[in-house]
């Protein structure tokens, strides 16, 4: 398996990265490996799949993220996404929260790899495309040395073609899920390690990553990078990913640039009763820490909620950074 598929990805991560997110960041890098919600295997068994599955073509290559511990609905819904067009089936043992902890699937999961490691077989057997699990480096008291190489070694057994390690314990015992991205100390070493140990296997880490330079020297020591909360509400960040990790020309050089060419979409998800604000919330980011900023978010924030909002109210956004930009470097010369 070419381990260049994972150099780069953006996390799965609920309520944020849906569809019309995946849309916009897949504006600002060719190249990264874009990830959905983690979607529950009740969920994609019984429920509106159209809903839950459904993506843009542009999107590609993308990840459908199963939440589940029985192997055989995690075959069948690997299956299922299989046939939407996913590019990948990805596990998840990481979530800490209380809900996938009660549901028996997410970070409690690291408690039971000989488990896991049946459902990824199970996985594999169903589907042609790519299966992946991501987790964490163990829960609770467990000790990650031993922990994290259990949870490996069953998954490699059964055929993962990569595994993604959050760089963090999940405490599901005294934690919130928020106190879990946080609070348990990020241990980078100890993936470098797990890569010394499985040279063959891609690991791609994932935790607390602020930068594509900070990706970069990730990249000496384990074979992907997986930016979550930097990506999402810093989505510029993205721009430099083909340029820096895959020495390629940018999808768009500029925001602006990227945004103008997500308005088809919008025309088109608007023209489908879809409100605007369900795209733009994934945009208060765009331009973070540059003149006009607080502008661009307060229009989106004020305007773009209204049932009547249309593509003219992101442009009048954009249009208030370009003005303050011009009169930066106005007062600047």
């Amino acid at each position: 398996m070419n381990s260049s598929l994972w150099k780069f990805a953006t996390a799965p991560m609920m309520d944020w990265t849906d569809r019309h997110c995946r849309v916009f960041h897949r504006l600002l890098s060719r190249r990264a490996l874009l990830y959905t919600e983690m979607v529950t295997t009740g969920a994609v068994i019984h429920g509106d799949r159209k809903r839950l599955l459904g993506f843009d073509a542009s999107e590609h290559p993308v990840a459908l993220q199963l939440g589940g511990s029985e192997p055989a609905d995690l075959a069948t819904s690997a299956k299922i996404g299989e046939e939407f067009g996913y590019d990948e089936i990805n596990l998840n043992v990481g979530c800490p929260s209380d809900r996938v902890k009660d549901g028996r699937f997410g970070a409690c999961l690291m408690a039971e790899p000989d488990l896991v490691g049946d459902c990824v077989a199970a996985m594999k057997r169903a589907v042609q495309i790519p299966v992946t699990v991501k987790c964490r480096i163990g829960i609770d008291d467990q000790d990650p040395e031993v922990a994290l190489d259990r949870l490996a070694r069953a998954v490699v057994d059964a055929g993962t073609d990569a595994l993604i390690v959050h760089a963090r314990k999940a405490w599901l015992d005294g934690l919130s899920p928020k106190e879990n991205r946080d609070i348990p100390p990020l241990d980078y070493d100890r993936v470098y390690r797990l890569k010394a140990a499985l040279p063959h296997v891609p690991i791609i880490i994932n935790g607390g990553i602020p930068s594509i330079e900070a990706a970069k020297q990730h990249l000496a020591h384990v074979d992907g990078v997986m930016l979550g909360r930097a990506a999402y509400q810093d989505p510029w960040r993205l721009l430099a990913v083909d340029p820096e990790l895959f020495g390629e020309a940018p999808q768009h050089a500029t925001m602006r640039e990227a945004l103008a060419a997500l308005e088809p979409y919008i025309a088109r998800e608007l023209a489908r009763g879809v409100r605007l604000h369900a795209i733009t919330r994934h945009l208060v980011g765009a331009y973070h820490a540059v003149p006009g900023a607080r502008a661009f978010r307060r229009h989106l924030a004020e305007r773009g909620v209204k049932p009547e909002a249309g593509i003219e109210v992101l442009r009048e956004a954009v249009a208030m950074v370009e003005e303050r930009a011009a009169a930066a470097v106005v007062t600047y010369a």
